[in-house]
């Protein structure tokens, strides 16, 4: 059943069977000054960041042409909370085919999950930190948007 984890080895370690992680859903970066940081990613590197701050990058599966998604790049405030409790001045956001499963999952290992999760027009969202404080973000698009 979707949500619930699978029997741990006795490593503590599931059944690798479910598939985790499917891509790469986003990049965030937090910066002192984040419109001159922007401004430097636009005018060095041409990247087509959009007024709302970001740059989405499309991308569609080889062979499915049908079946395509996006990869966002933002820049965030360096006292920006979003990242907390990580210190890092990064963080990764995964795509997921079933968040709730997978977090289940991932706590069922032992794994520092975050209790909190939001869903909105954009998806599902949940947080786990890795064994260094990074802070990542796993997101499950709404229907109809390819996850990986």
């Amino acid at each position: 059943m979707a949500g619930e984890p699978e029997s741990l080895n006795k490593d503590g370690v599931a059944d690798m069977t479910m598939e985790r992680v499917t891509g790469i859903g986003g990049i965030f970066i937090k910066a002192q000054d984040p419109a001159a940081l922007r401004d430097w990613y636009k005018r060095h590197l041409g990247m087509d960041i959009q007024d709302w701050g970001a740059v989405a990058f499309e991308w569609q599966r080889a062979g499915q042409p049908e079946q395509g998604g996006v990869t966002i790049w933002s820049v965030f405030p360096a006292d920006s909370a979003y990242f907390a409790p990580s210190q890092a001045p990064f963080m990764v956001n995964y795509r997921v085919r079933d968040l709730h499963a997978l977090l289940a999952l991932l706590k069922a290992e032992g794994c520092n999950v975050d209790e909190k999760t939001e869903t909105s027009e954009f998806g599902k969202f949940g947080w786990v930190m890795d064994p260094e404080g990074n802070r990542l973000e796993l997101w499950e698009p709404p229907s109809g948007h390819l996850p990986g």
